[in-house]
């Protein structure tokens, strides 16, 4: 049987000019840069709340004021944890969560990676809905609560969760205002398209305190197992 797939999400900081000792190996991967800015892919410049998809190797240099990038990859549940290594360089795997729940309508259909963001004003909040795919969030600023699988947990900057997609979620806002980044991996249908679904019809049509940004959405066919 073929090994499941999951996301991962990956923190790297790196000292002033550090850079990778090797390349990470080639994935499904998006880029955020949190603090600082680097130059991966040997050219390509990742600046300060920039995001970035590539899927071969990946050679990182961090700019004169050093860089923490997060980073998130789909890979086997099986396989290793791709860490980060070099001179100035510290890695960590943050959390993990499964791809099954991508909302595909048949085997053919195709996967696709997102990145953006969510930001609520103080005290926000994002109504109970579900999405179609899973995924992992991290809050950039402020803090949160998210109600969940028959629980409550409170986040603060970098620190991430796991939504599954068709667990009832309600997101409650602190006192500051509030964002948080997320990859998802969805239905390729989804192209350019919301996830989200309210678990109350009434809710569609509500005011909503959230709003979006956009960073990359990229059809990535469908990985294999």
């Amino acid at each position: 049987m073929a090994d499941p797939l999951e996301l991962r999400m990956y923190r790297d900081r790196y000292l002033p000019g550090a850079r990778l000792a090797m390349p990470l190996k080639a994935a499904h991967r998006i880029v955020y840069a949190f603090q600082g800015a680097a130059t991966v892919l040997g050219d390509k410049a990742l600046g300060l709340d920039e995001g970035l998809y590539a899927k071969a190797a990946l050679p990182a240099v961090a700019g004169p004021d050093g860089a923490e990038i997060w980073r998130w990859e789909i890979a086997a549940a099986a396989a290793a944890p791709s860490l980060a290594s070099g001179d100035g360089v510290d890695s960590a795997l943050l959390l993990a969560g499964p791809l099954a729940t991508v909302e595909t309508e048949s085997d053919a259909e195709g996967w696709l990676m997102r990145l953006d963001s969510v930001a609520f004003p103080p005290g926000g909040c994002a109504l109970t809905h579900t999405h179609r795919g899973p995924g992992i969030r991290c809050l950039v600023a402020g803090a949160i609560r998210i109600d969940a699988e028959g629980a409550s947990h409170d986040y603060g900057v970098g620190a991430p969760w796991y939504e599954s997609g068709p667990d009832p979620v309600f997101a409650q806002a602190g006192d500051l205002p509030t964002r948080f980044v997320r990859v998802s991996v969805l239905p390729a249908r989804l192209l350019g398209k919301s996830s989200i679904r309210y678990v109350r019809a009434e809710d569609a049509d509500k005011p909503k305190d959230q709003s979006y940004r956009g960073y990359i959405d990229l059809e990535i066919g469908r990985p294999a197992r």
